[in-house]
């Protein structure tokens, strides 16, 4: 039986009528996820973000001066800006249509994939101002060229007339762009006026030479109604204002900024700002073309490895061998950086451009920081000095630690050994270490034989785990599973976890592609989330993706995870000859060995998604966790009440 995908009615027939071929505009609407990542806070968040950095592309370009972001009392939001403005004039390919409807209503269609207009930009995709678009129940673009002004109205991605001239503009140019995210995809969510305000600052730091006004109409705490923001300073204005007024071992952040063209004869840039502190834990910030990299990526792996190699070497410049030990662990702890780079045509993984994976970006910013990083160590000797002796210490004592769980890992490993229960590595040290959570025996035995066994421990569990926020605390602490959890990872729970203890790199659960390996998931993430918050803040905690399907042609075989992505293929083919043979996984105990390794256990090939709590929303993240497995039914079904009309797919 055929299903209508609008609709999502149950079709008897199922001919050449049934294979649909949707719209750019439908299509977003449809499957909003694969272009802004869901349709949660942050993804409506993201929308403003779009339109904010193609107007961040013409002030880094050279042609704007300001940008606007005002928040309407409607809900609405405005970006403006006084670059170029929109080309207004028709498109050469299809002369019916203003070059401002096709950006606004075509997928793949922008400005900045020959690189002519932008030397570098943070729309590459060309999808950002029509997802926007599509996602809108009213958006309007004003164009202000050539002193006239043109105007252009949509409504959930189709246009409510042509472009039109309505009036002079002797004293304006740029493009205004003033939208209203749709109810019907993001539901009672509204922009907020503190996380906008955030946004528009960060951006600013990011380019010295442009200057962003801040405007609401909605009062959001502290928050202000209207501001501008304009450092000429940028990342190292950034960092003295991120870290206030924390003890630093540099008197001055390490800070810079170079030309790739310079260096390597390319256009672009990396500016970075790095200081220690013993006052708070360490983080790092990083940008590419003024898009965050939450993720991090290629620009992050060449700042650390100039960072390291740099003070190595002054260590063995001073005759302190002991530096030789420092590690980018030791790094990373207690300092707090800021990267941000542009660089022509990155590349990205996924549209909303978490990670960066331009290769050639490591190499270019590890070149670009090291030689600066060099001769600031050695202009600041002071700086220098009690900097690698905070590393030096950091380094002991983190081979100290090691140390004592290696012998922590002999004893615990004895008490582990239970039927059924912990199949550990042989690995002496943490580094590099994985822990897979899977469901049932079934699926451990599938996962012994694709395991890594000098890496990859298993840890199968019964059932589904208690709901901790659902239990008294005695009954957490006397529940086995949860015990055998615990013991396995080598911590205690709430206020008796010690980061430090944590017997593995990365904790991985691995549960069926279904809903009850979800629901499995959830509670996993809720016990985590509630008990060992630190183990997600550190980057411990993961997700396995295995697939649901293996579609087979021929000697051609391949692994999808949906069956969006199964039915595309099945229309496509995989290049193989014959009928192509389709198994479902109905769970991961059905997989055998050779499969699950290829598919979700082997680094080369598998994929992993990072557990992460948005600093900006942690309250949101509690209160989120709350309604969905706390104690309350009504809430959880308030929440169902609220969000059912949303699901575009069930699996009963």
């Amino acid at each position: 039986m055929a299903e209508d995908l609008l609709s999502g009615q149950p079709s008897d027939t199922y001919d050449a009528s049934s294979i649909q071929v949707l719209e750019d505009m439908e299509h977003v609407r449809l499957r909003p996820g694969m272009y802004i990542g869901g349709k949660d806070d942050r993804a409506l968040h993201h929308m403003v973000a779009e339109i904010i950095d193609n107007s961040m592309d013409e002030a880094v370009a050279g042609h704007a001066s300001w940008i606007e972001v005002e928040l309407h009392a409607n809900g609405h939001v405005t970006v403006r800006d006084n670059g170029r403005g929109i080309p207004t004039g028709p498109h050469p390919k299809d002369p019916t249509k203003s070059a401002v409807e096709i950006i606004f209503c075509t997928l793949n269609a922008g400005g900045k994939f020959s690189g002519d207009s932008y030397e570098t930009s943070g729309g590459l995709h060309g999808v950002g101002s029509s997802v926007v678009n599509a996602l809108s129940d009213h958006l309007r673009v004003e164009v202000a060229q050539n002193k006239e002004l043109f105007a252009m109205e949509f409504s959930r991605g189709v246009p409510q007339g042509k472009l039109a001239k309505i009036g002079a503009a002797p004293n304006r140019r740029g493009t205004s762009v003033t939208f209203h995210p749709d109810p019907d995809i993001f539901g009672a969510l509204k922009l907020k006026a503190a996380r906008l305000f955030a946004m528009a600052r960060s951006k600013a730091y990011l380019f010295s030479g442009v200057k962003i006004r801040w405007k609401s109409a909605i009062p959001d705490g502290d928050t202000p109604m209207e501001a501008e923001f304009h450092f000429p300073g940028g990342l190292s204005d950034y960092l003295s204002d991120t870290m206030g007024g924390a003890t630093t071992y540099a008197e001055k952040p390490f800070a810079g900024r170079v030309e790739f063209r310079e260096k390597f004869g390319q256009p672009g840039k990396v500016e970075w700002a790095i200081n220690w502190t013993p006052s708070r834990d360490g983080f790092i910030q990083s940008y590419c073309n003024t898009v965050p990299t939450p993720e991090g990526g290629t620009h992050e792996t060449g700042f650390w490895a100039a960072i390291l190699k740099g003070i190595r070497a002054y260590g063995e410049l001073v005759n302190n061998r002991k530096a030789s030990n420092i590690t980018r662990e030791d790094l990373t702890t207690g300092a707090g950086a800021l990267v941000s780079c542009f660089i022509r045509e990155p590349e990205f993984v996924g549209q909303t451009k978490d990670r960066l994976a331009t290769t050639e970006a490591a190499r270019m910013v590890e070149s670009a920081v090291r030689d600066h990083f060099d001769n600031w160590l050695a202009a600041d000797t002071k700086s220098a000095g009690a900097i690698l002796d905070f590393l030096v210490l950091r380094a002991e004592e983190r081979m100290k630690r090691r140390q004592e769980k290696e012998t922590q890992r002999k004893t615990a490993t004895k008490k582990l050994r239970l039927p059924g229960k912990l199949t550990d590595c042989t690995a002496k040290n943490r580094a590099g270490t994985e822990l897979f959570i899977v469901e049932g025996d079934s699926a451990g035995g599938s996962a012994k034989g694709a395991r890594s066994r000098e890496n990859q421990a298993l840890l199968p569990l019964k059932g589904k785990i208690l709901n901790v926020l659902g239990a008294a605390s005695a009954k957490i602490g006397t529940n086995a599973e949860i015990s055998d959890l615990c013991e396995a990872l080598g911590v205690g729970m709430g206020s008796r976890f010690v980061l430090d203890d944590l017997r593995y790199d990365k904790i991985i659960i691995m549960t069926d592609a279904d809903v009850d390996g979800a629901h499995i998931a959830a509670l996993l993430m809720t016990f985590f989330y509630t008990q060992m918050r630190p183990l997600i803040d550190n980057g411990h905690l993961y997700l396995a993706c295995p697939p649901l399907y293996r579609l087979t042609q021929g000697p051609k075989r391949m692994y999808v995870s949906d069956d969006t992505e199964k039915d595309m293929w099945m229309e496509k083919g995989l290049g193989g000859k014959g009928k192509i043979d389709v198994q479902r996984f109905k769970g991961l105990g059905e997989m055998d060995a050779k499969d699950l390794k290829e598919t979700t256990m082997d680094p080369k090939s598998r994929k992993l998604i990072r557990v992460t709590i948005d600093e900006d929303v942690a309250g949101e993240t509690s209160d989120l966790v709350e309604r969905l497995m706390g104690k309350k039914p009504e809430l959880r079904y308030q929440y169902i009440q609220e969000n059912a009309r949303f699901v575009e797919e069930l699996d009963v």
